[in-house]
């Protein structure tokens, strides 16, 4: 089948390529995200192929279904992006990699942990400059303290893993318990509770209208003073404004992100030649206790060989006519 291919990136085509070459599709690859403004693009594709911060609202959808587009396949597991209900009343079927690596992202995880607790940006800039004091960079040990995990699917639980094999106590919360993460020594808990007595609190849950701000003004101020949060999900589920606002208090203690609320005008494109317009973002890159990277969790080999291989397969069964197993419906 005719694929169009947006926000694609020289990794992202190497692992189609090759994943390709035992499918036979016809992959078209498009660099800019997919918009009202690109929509076009796809004219006469049966099936396109969507990315994290690309745009598939009711009005995009339509000009996709108009053009011949009869499958969306989404090259991630959150399907956030994409109106749901218009795509069924239009005839489009969407496809999304509900599992590629998790522990790509809960290791991305473990490192931000590690690099906030540790000063670990600070003290390379500081030996580089020939400077090798060590004010200022003392850390904690993991070992005994409180790890709170909101969301505990395929991520959440691989999270939770690492975090007692450090000899963390950890604290979940998620609407469906798992089993699998009790055996592993986590406790479930109410949401106020993980946040009052957990040092760090990561998150791992999808984007949903349920979840969006799920760390707002409020539930910050619940946090131990000090405590450091990380997260590499999606941007929507902290509220940047008032997570600056708690930095600048002082009562969150550190940031690791790895999603940005309005990451779409950012995110995997060089904007280095440019003034940073952004002035949300901007002011999160003064904090020497933030470390902020550009949704580079998944980005290993494993996890880009995983999402080429599933994204294909979802385009093989459609054209075979044969059950969609990753299908997601309003």
């Amino acid at each position: 089948m005719r694929v169009a291919v947006f926000s694609t990136r020289l990794y992202d085509r190497a692992h189609l390529d090759r994943a390709n070459a035992r499918t036979g599709h016809t992959l078209v690859y498009f660099d800019p995200h997919l918009d009202a403004a690109t929509s076009q693009l796809a004219r006469g594709f049966e099936v396109v192929s969507a990315f994290v911060n690309d745009r598939l609202d009711a009005g995009v959808l339509a000009a996709l279904a108009e053009g011949g587009t009869r499958l969306v396949a989404l090259r991630c597991a959150g399907f956030n992006q994409i109106d749901l209900a218009a795509a069924a009343s239009l005839g489009i079927r969407v496809v999304r990699v509900p599992a590629y690596s998790p522990y790509a992202v809960a290791e991305h995880t473990l490192a931000l942990i590690l690099a906030l607790n540790r000063h670990l940006p600070r003290a390379v800039i500081r030996v580089r400059d020939g400077n090798f004091a060590l004010d200022g960079l003392v850390g904690f040990d993991l070992h005994g303290k409180t790890v709170g995990v909101i969301g505990t699917g395929t991520i959440g639980r691989v999270v939770v893993r690492l975090l007692t094999g450090f000899g963390c106590r950890v604290l979940a919360c998620d609407p469906f318990p798992s089993d699998a993460v009790t055996a592993l020594g986590a406790t479930y808990t109410t949401l106020e509770t993980l946040l009052a007595e957990s040092r760090i609190v990561t998150l791992h849950c999808p984007l949903t209208p349920d979840t969006h701000h799920v760390l707002n003004a409020d539930a910050l101020a619940l946090l131990r003073q000090g405590s450091m949060v990380i997260n590499t999900s999606r941007g929507g589920l902290l509220d940047t404004r008032a997570a600056i606002a708690a930095l600048k208090s002082g009562h969150l203690g550190a940031l690791g992100i790895d999603v940005y609320e309005e990451e779409a005008a950012l995110f995997f494109d060089d904007w280095s030649g440019t003034v940073m317009r952004d002035d949300v973002f901007a002011r999160l890159l003064t904090f020497p206790n933030v470390i902020v990277t550009a949704h580079q969790a998944f980005l290993t080999t494993e996890a880009l060989t995983g999402i080429a291989e599933t994204t294909l397969a979802s385009i093989t069964a459609f054209a075979a006519g044969d059950p969609l197993v990753n299908e997601v419906r309003a």
